[in-house]
């Protein structure tokens, strides 16, 4: 299903923000906004990535693009992100960054643990926060959260991230019943394993993978007529098979998932 032309300048405006949006599903999401003929603020780490990404997407798309070099992690480079933005009107915002980790809960790192809680969950509230009240204002806006298939239940393995997915999960759809009457489209995704960068990140080897692409487009051909997507085959899969089971088979079975994904740690100990 091809995303309608103009569809997002139509109902959203001119400028979108994306974070994460050096790699994986940001990226893709920059891309096919890029495509849609929307301006793009992208926020990420790696500036260079971004400056090349942004001088890609003008020269390809003839579009205006902002790059928001930021680790938000850091709370002060969340706030300097929204204050760089704010000369804009912005439309539409996209909460793409984030990182897992995986293996025992008592072998973490706890600064890494808190950095992730910071990114994944600290900084979507600060931005949604912001964006949600610049967008009530205006009467239109859209925003995409994304969350996990690991959101459902908790993960042996990958608890301290699965409980980060949970978090947003529950604040999308929460989101969505409160600002729909104000002219605000908030959906979640909810995808499973993606072939990008993330595995790496979190020491995981996965077998079957979405691709980043499927999951951007199927996300956002659904923004504005779903509170919620499972992009992908292998998501729906995954999520519809478990819905069945009760709690503590689901949390057994992702168990199970996480343990092959991370076999390879206890090798390498």
């Amino acid at each position: 299903m091809a995303i309608q032309k103009n569809k997002f300048l139509k109902k959203y405006g001119q400028w979108a923000v994306v974070t994460g949006a050096s790699d994986g599903i940001g990226r893709e999401m920059a891309r096919l906004l890029a495509e849609q003929g929307m301006n793009l603020v992208l926020v990420a780490r790696r500036e260079p990535v971004l400056q090349q990404l942004a001088g890609n997407f003008s020269s390809t798309y003839d579009i205006d693009t902002r790059v928001i070099a930021a680790d938000l992690s850091v709370h002060d480079d969340v706030v300097r992100t929204l204050d760089a933005t704010a000369d804009l009107n912005i439309g539409l915002f996209i909460a793409s960054a984030g990182f897992g980790t995986s293996g025992h809960f008592l072998e973490g790192t706890p600064d890494i643990e808190l950095n992730m809680l910071d990114v994944n969950c600290r900084a979507v509230l600060t931005m949604t926060q912001d964006f949600s009240r610049r967008f009530a204002q205006q009467k239109r806006g859209g925003i995409i959260l994304l969350s996990s298939i690991v959101a459902f239940q908790g993960v042996p393995l990958s608890v301290n991230y699965a409980a980060t997915k949970a978090y947003i999960q529950s604040l999308g759809e929460g989101l969505h019943a409160e600002l729909a009457p104000l002219g605000v489209d908030v959906m979640v995704s909810a995808p499973g394993p993606i072939d990008s960068g993330f595995a790496q990140r979190a020491d995981m080897q996965m077998g079957m993978s979405l691709k980043p692409e499927t999951v951007a487009r199927e996300t956002l051909e659904a923004l504005g007529r779903k509170s919620f997507v499972r992009p992908g085959f292998l998501s729906k899969f995954l999520i519809g098979s478990l819905s069945y089971l009760p709690r503590r088979m689901r949390i057994q079975v992702m168990g199970q998932i996480m343990k092959g994904m991370t076999q390879h740690q206890a090798s390498a100990a």
